[in-house]
């Protein structure tokens, strides 16, 4: 036969959630949690931090690149927009090339020019870079969870920007 169940958690030296051990009636906070050695977790910082970095690496270079090559005149090698291609419309991310070159040679309003739909939604996406980036170096990861919401409404405003900037 089995003693009741308080008998049974007053022995019991398991950590219980909230890292708290009965014992006697008495609650110890912390007691059976186990500390960390110094220089634990690096290894997943580092794997959850790499992401972010590998990002900036790669913008920097694109906008080193970039620099150097002028959107606006033919012959640059540079990507090409494979709908416009086919198509001949623009799609929602055309002129985000020229609209990048612009950006770094401070002129805001050929950039305006270019694409104002991401030149609008530039500010957005270096802040979720930014947290991004943040959680990274903390060794957190928090993917962004858009939802359905979300992911209509960002589908919605690029059909209606596709829409009005070949209608215009």
């Amino acid at each position: 036969m089995l003693p009741p169940r308080a008998a049974r958690e007053s022995r019991d030296p398991r950590p219980r959630p909230g890292g708290r051990i009965r014992g006697g009636g008495l609650a110890v906070p912390g007691a059976g949690r186990r500390v960390p050695e110094p220089g634990a977790g690096s290894g997943e910082r580092l794997r959850t931090a790499l992401p972010p970095l590998a990002v900036a690496v790669a913008a920097a270079a694109g906008a080193g690149y970039l620099w150097s090559r002028d959107p606006h005149l033919a012959g640059q090698v540079l990507p090409f927009c494979p709908w416009r291609r086919l198509t001949g419309l623009q799609c929602p991310g055309c002129g985000g090339t020229r609209m990048a070159y612009d950006l770094l040679h401070g002129d805001l309003a050929a950039a305006w020019r270019d694409n104002a739909a991401l030149l609008l939604v530039l500010p957005v996406a270096v802040l979720l870079y930014g947290v991004w980036l943040r959680n990274g170096l903390a060794g957190r990861r928090r993917p962004l969870r858009l939802g359905r919401a979300g992911t209509a409404a960002v589908l919605g405003a690029a059909a209606l920007w596709t829409i009005a900037r070949n209608l215009l």
